[in-house]
Parts: structure tokens; C-alpha cells; sequence
């Protein structure tokens, strides 16, 4: 069998290292170790580890922003709520996989900060999701279907929250287990239009 290239092999080892150990311990000389290749060979492809978990949000991870950036340029297109739905399951998928890879990070400050500093270098880190979403939200008040006065900021805010408290905020249950990612979207979505959306049809608010 051919083996597969050393790129792929290299993100592949960084996203199955970074998940399981975290980003904070998954050194580059072991996720070099695991992908049958060098550091140096390594250091040819990604130039620093935060450079390579960049890579691995945004190659190995379900894909948030591009389906944010795409719908961003066609407001108005399918119906707000299948899109926010969309947006909130796609999210929830992305979050699910990427806090755990994070998280070590907040008992290592020094090196969450050295992090921050190269994402901000690179124009990444984990406050464009949120951006992208307002920026969304904005666009579709532009075009009418979220009201003038909708702060899209928050808005942005309390969806993507949302889907990141669902990846730890039910581990304490008497079950453990998260809500299903479908039903989650859809319950998320309703509530928060309940706030934003313009009614098209008042009829469709009951009595």
C-alpha cells in the first residue's frame, strides 16, 4: 500500500495527538515520531506547532467558517432559520472537536499567550467563528430579515456559546451524554430567532 504523504501523515498524527493529549503537550517531536518523519521534515511543511493546529481546525476539524463566509456573500438565500440551524449544528461538530484539543492550553498561560500572539500574527484564533457570524447576521439585517434593532454582536455570541457549552455542560448529568447535535441546532435556532428574526407572517404567532 502507498503510503500516504508526509503532509497528510503530519496532520494527521497533530489532530489525533492534539486530541488526545491536548495542544499543550503534543510536542512537535512527538507528532513527528507519529507521522514516520522528522522534526525537520515537519518544520518544511508548518512552521511552528500553532501554525500546524491552524492547520489541523481547519483541515481536519468540520468546516464553520467557510459555510459562514458563504453564506455571508448570499444573504438572503434558503430560509434564515435552515441556515442558522445549519450554522448551529455545524458549530456545535466544530467545538465538540476543538475544545479538547484547546483546553489544556488554560492551565499553561504562558504558553496560551505565546499561542494568542502567533494566531494574532497569522490572522487566525478562536474569535473569528464569531466574527463571521456577526458579520452574517449583519447581512441579513441588511437585507431584512433580521430586525434593525437585533444587537448581532450578542446574538453571534449566544449562538456559538451555546454549542461550546454543549460539549462540557453535560458531562455532570445523570446520563453524561450531550444532547443529539440535530435537536440542539434546531432548539438553539428557534430560541434565539424568537429575538432577532422579522415575522413575515403574524399569524404564524399563535394567540
Amino acid at each position: 500500500m502507498q503510503q500516504k504523504p508526509a503532509r497528510v501523515r503530519i496532520l494527521d498524527a497533530a489532530h489525533e495527538l492534539m486530541r488526545t493529549v491536548g495542544l499543550a503537550r503534543a510536542t512537535t517531536k512527538e507528532i513527528a515520531k507519529a507521522a514516520g518523519c522528522s522534526e525537520a521534515a515537519l518544520y518544511k511543511y508548518f512552521p511552528s506547532k500553532e501554525e500546524l493546529f491552524v492547520h489541523v481546525l481547519t483541515e481536519r476539524l468540520p468546516r464553520l467558517l467557510p459555510l459562514l463566509d458563504e453564506l455571508t456573500v448570499e444573504p438572503g438565500r434558503g430560509a434564515l432559520e435552515d441556515n442558522l440551524t445549519q450554522i448551529a449544528r455545524q458549530a456545535a461538530l466544530f467545538y465538540e472537536e476543538s475544545f479538547p484539543i484547546a483546553a489544556s492550553l488554560y492551565a499553561e498561560q504562558q504558553l496560551k499567550r505565546k499561542l494568542d500572539d502567533r494566531l494574532r500574527t497569522i490572522g487566525a484564533g478562536p474569535h473569528l467563528p464569531m466574527r463571521a457570524l456577526d458579520a452574517y447576521l449583519r447581512a441579513e439585517q441588511a437585507a431584512g430579515r433580521v430586525r434593525l434593532d437585533a444587537d448581532t454582536s450578542a446574538a453571534a455570541a449566544l449562538l456559538l456559546g451555546a454549542c461550546v457549552q454543549r460539549v462540557f455542560g453535560y458531562d455532570a448529568t445523570p446520563t453524561g451524554e450531550r444532547p443529539p447535535v440535530d435537536a440542539f441546532a434546531a432548539r438553539i435556532t428557534r430560541t434565539l430567532l424568537g429575538g432577532i428574526s422579522v415575522v413575515e407572517d403574524p399569524a404564524r404567532l399563535g394567540p
